[in-house]
C-alpha cells in the first residue's frame, strides 16, 4: 500500500494543501468544521507529516539533543528520562547520544546533533577539564558537570556534600572518610570541597581538632566504590573510619558490599552516606542514606532555558538547586572508641596533595 502524502489528504478532504498544512500546525485561521474534516482524513489515511521537512520550513525541529557520558550510570539514565518528560510538556521530543566520557566523541556528538537541526542541546560534559565548542547559533546548556564557557544548571553539589558530612558529625562521628570522584569532574570537585568544608581546611568555621580528612579517589561506579571501601575498612578497628561519605550512590553501594565482605555491620560498625538519590539507593540492605539531587527541577530548568521559557544561565553563574539529605538505615551514631589520629591518604597510603582543588594539605 502506497504511503499517503499531504496532497492525498487535501484531495480526500476537499481542501487546499495549504489548509492541511495549517491544520497540522494548529493555525487559528482554520474553522472548527474544516479542522475536524481534515483531521478525520489524516486519521483515515494514516498520514504522518515528515518532521525533517517541517523543520526545514519552520526552522523549528521540536527536538532537543542530549549528550551524556555513560548510559549505564543510572543517574544519567534518570536525567534523560526527566529531560524527556520536561521536553514533552513543551511539545518537544529528545534525541540522546553517549560520549563514552571522551572529549573527542563528545565534540562529534555535538556536530551530529547540530546536523539534525535540534532546537538546543543539553550536555553532561565528559570527565576532564576542557572547553566545549557549541555549534554556531545553537543553544547549549551544561547539566550536572559545569564548565567555564557554557551556561549551566546543576544541583548545589558542594552544599549537599557539606550537609551530609555535617549530619555525620552531628551523629557523633569523628573519623569520617570521603570516597572522592574523578579528579577531572567538576561535580566531584565540588562534593570534595563540601566534605573539606566540614573536616578539612576549606571551611570558615572553627574546626573540631578531633576531625581530620581521610580521602580516597575513585571512579563513580560500583566496583571502584567497593575497592575504595575495602581499602578504608581493611585496617585495625581503632584506625578505620566510623563513617564514609561517598561522592556517588554507586560508590556508596560498592562500599556497602565491601563492609559486608569484611564482616562490618552497617550501621552498627559503619555509617555510609551516598550522593545522587538513584532509585537503587532505596532498595539496598540497609537502605542508603543519601543526598538527593532534584532531577526533575534541574531538567525542567535546562529545557526551559533552551526553549527561551526562562532566562539562560549566565556564564560563570549557573542555576543551582538545593539538594535534600534523606536519612535511611545506613547511618547511625558510632560505637564509642578511643580517639585515633588520622592522616589524609590516597589509596596508595601516601599523603594526598589535593591538586584538583588548587591547594595542598598534608
Amino acid at each position: 500500500m502506497a504511503k499517503s502524502g499531504i496532497r492525498d489528504v487535501a484531495e480526500r478532504a476537499g481542501v487546499a494543501v495549504g489548509t492541511v498544512s495549517r491544520v497540522i500546525n494548529d493555525h487559528p485561521s482554520v474553522t472548527a468544521e474544516v479542522r475536524a474534516r481534515v483531521q478525520a482524513v489524516i486519521k483515515e489515511l494514516g498520514y504522518r507529516p515528515d518532521p525533517f521537512a517541517r523543520s526545514m520550513r519552520s526552522k523549528i525541529s521540536r527536538l532537543i539533543g542530549i549528550v551524556i557520558p555513560d548510559l549505564t550510570n543510572p543517574f544519567f539514565a534518570e536525567l534523560v528520562q526527566s529531560a524527556e518528560r520536561a521536553a514533552t510538556a513543551h511539545g518537544h521530543n529528545v534525541i540522546f547520544m553517549t560520549s563514552f566520557d571522551d572529549a573527542a566523541r563528545e565534540a562529534d556528538r555535538l556536530t551530529q546533533l547540530a546536523g539534525r537541526r535540534v532546537d538546543g542541546i543539553i550536555i553532561v560534559p565528559s570527565t576532564g577539564l576542557h572547553t566545549i565548542k557549541a555549534p554556531k547559533g545553537l543553544p547549549l546548556v551544561a547539566v550536572d558537570r559545569l564548565v567555564d564557557n557554557v551556561p549551566g544548571v546543576a544541583a548545589d553539589h558542594r552544599g549537599g556534600a557539606r550537609n551530609a558530612v555535617d549530619y555525620l558529625v552531628r551523629l557523633g562521628h569523628r573519623r569520617i572518610a570521603c570516597i572522592a570522584g574523578p579528579a577531572g569532574s567538576a561535580s566531584a570537585q565540588d562534593r570534595l570541597r563540601g566534605y573539606l568544608d566540614v573536616v578539612g581546611t576549606l571551611g570558615d568555621r572553627q574546626q573540631d581538632p578531633d576531625i581530620a580528612p581521610l580521602v580516597v579517589g575513585a571512579a563513580f561506579d560500583y566496583e571502584s566504590g567497593r575497592a575504595a571501601g575495602t581499602y578504608l575498612l581493611a585496617r585495625p578497628r581503632a584506625e578505620r573510619p566510623t563513617a564514609i561519605f561517598a561522592s556517588s550512590d554507586q560508590q556508596a553501594i560498592g562500599c556497602l558490599r565491601a563492609a559486608n565482605d569484611l564482616g562490618i555491620p552497617v550501621p552498627a560498625g559503619l555509617s555510609v552516606v551516598g550522593f545522587d538519590g538513584i532509585p537503587l539507593s532505596n532498595l539496598t540492605t540497609p537502605r542508603l542514606t543519601t543526598v538527593i539531587q532534584p532531577m526533575s527541577l534541574i531538567a525542567e530548568a535546562a529545557i526551559s532555558a533552551l526553549l527561551g521559557q526562562r532566562d539562560m544561565p549566565k556564564i560563570g553563574k549557573p542555576h543551582l538547586f538545593a539538594c535534600e539529605l534523606v536519612e535511611r538505615e545506613s547511618s547511625a551514631p558510632p560505637v564509642q572508641e578511643p580517639d585515633v589520629d588520622n592522616r589524609l591518604l590516597t589509596a596508595a597510603g601516601e599523603p594526598l596533595g589535593i591538586d584538583l582543588l588548587g591547594t595542598r594539605t598534608e
